[in-house]
């Protein structure tokens, strides 16, 4: 059994969650799928949060074969139970795990058409206060287990002519943080991954998503060892993520911020960032 945040050895066995015939619940058609073939979404970090989110979404709704993984088997299942879903229960971050995803999910449900990259954690303090070994888990968890796992998905998706990976980022990433500076490290270079992937795959079918999600109501804040305080920006529900997400994927969009107007510090970085940083530093 794998434990969210543990750290095991070896690369523990799949636990398979196959949720009754008689619980599955009716599911609504796609709106603008061009094609009515069921497909399957593999979708990671699904134990919880954003993630889990993201899997009920496209469990309410026909046309998705859907394999879970997360850290958590107990939380896992029970999303699996409520998305008729198959899952994979494995922390990503070990030698072999997204290769023996990857076999799993080819096995049970054929070639992936959508990966939703959904696992993260973070850390909250000064970087000086942070432990080596935690400095390694946010880079593993957030950025080097989703481009392993991506690295082994690619390949099928770029054969069959079409495909969809997506990405989900972070404000801190597009912006930075202060006392999120590993975390805003990782997102930052997940943003770039997207587009240099983007471009890479021009022309083959397949598209790349980078989600920019800003404050989310999920246990990310208490995990990290510090609840979010601020009254500003106000915490939006993880649906409102996955809802993005499904709109991104049907539409085929590159970036989504969620929600929306958090494009406008993005630019006002991007167009005078002494201006955002004395600010940035003034209010945080």
């Amino acid at each position: 059994m794998v434990h969210a945040f543990s750290r095991p050895r070896s690369v523990p066995g799949p636990q398979v969650v196959a949720p009754d015939a008689d619980r599955a619940k009716p599911r609504r058609q796609p709106v603008g799928l061009r094609d009515p073939r069921t497909r399957t979404a593999l979708v990671t970090g699904a134990s919880s949060g954003i993630g889990a989110a993201v899997a009920r979404r496209l469990g309410d709704e026909d046309g998705w074969r859907l394999v879970l993984t997360g850290r958590d088997p107990v939380r896992l299942r029970q999303v699996a139970d409520d998305t008729s879903a198959t899952a994979f229960a494995a922390d990503l971050t070990l030698p072999g795990a997204g290769r023996q995803l990857t076999d799993f999910t080819l096995a049970t449900a054929g070639p992936v058409d959508l990966l939703v990259a959904g696992a993260g954690v973070g850390w909250a303090g000064e970087f000086l206060d942070m432990p080596p070994r935690t400095i390694d888990d946010v880079l593993d968890v957030n950025l080097l287990a989703t481009l392993r796992l991506v690295r082994l998905l690619l390949p099928g998706m770029v054969a069959a002519g079409s495909g969809r990976v997506v990405l989900i980022g972070s404000l801190a990433g597009s912006v930075a943080v202060r006392d999120e500076a590993v975390y805003s490290a990782a997102k930052a270079a997940i943003g770039a991954f997207a587009d240099s992937l983007r471009y890479e795959l021009r022309g083959t079918g397949v598209g790349v998503t980078h989600v920019v999600p800003g404050v989310v109501d999920t246990p990310f804040f208490e995990r990290r060892g510090a609840p979010y305080r601020r009254s500003w920006p106000r915490p939006v529900p993880p649906e409102r993520v996955a809802d993005a997400v499904r709109t991104a994927v049907l539409r085929g969009r590159d970036e989504v911020y969620v929600p929306s107007w958090l494009r406008l510090p993005c630019r006002v970085r991007g167009a005078a960032p002494g201006l955002y940083r004395r600010l940035a530093a003034r209010f945080g």
